[in-house]
């Protein structure tokens, strides 16, 4: 029993300091040349863990598209913070190509670089923070 709460006693405070990346960034020219703005923040059902919702997104003449379908729908999810700067075990949603993807993060300054897999096949992106 000793050893459980030693156990316990060792792991709250790395939980309690559990980072969640904020903050808009804006995201790569995906398929179509369109590229979008994504608010990331805590996740509504888990204020630990980071999830980015689409707030904008503009054509490939940099014009925004306010009529676009997917304004308001989450784009990342339950990203856990691994340190250093790196969040991972989460999802990553591509709407240009509509798939999901394992993803993990990497935050080096005002840049984001996201990964994402499915399988082998992998497709990264480097994110800038804008707000």
């Amino acid at each position: 029993m000793k050893k459980l709460l030693l156990m316990i006693a060792l792991l709250l405070p790395g939980l309690a300091n559990a980072a969640v990346l904020t903050g808009v960034y804006q995201t790569e020219p995906g398929d179509t040349g369109s590229f979008l703005h994504v608010e990331l923040g805590p996740c509504a059902d888990n204020a630990e863990l980071t999830c980015g919702t689409i707030i904008r997104k503009y054509n490939a003449d940099a014009t925004m598209d306010p009529a676009y379908e997917n304004l308001g729908k989450p784009i990342v999810w339950n990203m856990e913070d691994k340190g250093n700067g790196k969040w991972g075990g989460g999802k990553i949603w591509a709407p240009d190509r509509d798939k999901t993807y394992n993803s993990k993060m990497t935050l080096e300054g005002n840049l984001l670089k996201v990964e994402g897999c499915v399988a082998i096949f992998c497709r990264a992106m480097t994110w800038q923070k804008i707000q």
